[in-house]
């Protein structure tokens, strides 16, 4: 059964990080993409996060941290999704990350980790490519 309609997105800021203007870079380039942004907007905790996405029936959760805290933030973020059966919902993010920590994040389960100076053209093609399969593929 494939799944019509625009991919789904919420774009979230966990935790006490207060500087929001690359999330709503990302959400405006991918609602410009075409695809449905949700922007929960900023201190939410990881599990307004998920309930978000599992209400809105989103394809994805974008995260951005900026706070230090992303080891803690995306594993409660993934932890949950799996509890709430959920785990189809992908976790992709971005922030100041350092490269050490991205491919235990990974491991972890985060789909993709956009440090910065990604474009949000590289951003938006990822997404589209990596999220959910097109209906009729």
């Amino acid at each position: 059964m494939g799944v019509t309609g625009p991919i789904r997105v919420v774009v979230a800021k966990p935790g006490l990080d207060g500087h929001d203007r690359g999330a709503k870079v990302i959400a405006r380039a991918l609602r410009d993409a075409g695809m449905e942004v949700i922007y929960t907007g900023l201190h939410q905790t990881p599990e307004q996060i998920v309930d978000t996405a599992i209400q809105e029936d989103a394809d994805a959760i974008g995260l951005s941290i900026l706070s230090g805290a992303h080891n803690t933030l995306f594993a409660k973020v993934i932890e949950l999704l799996k509890e709430r059966e959920a785990e189809d919902i992908k976790v992709f993010g971005g922030g100041i990350i350092p490269d050490a920590d991205i491919p235990p994040l990974k491991e972890l389960g985060v789909a993709e980790i956009f440090t910065p100076g990604a474009t949000t053209t590289s951003i938006v093609d990822w997404v589209r490519a990596n999220v959910r399969e097109p209906a009729g593929t």
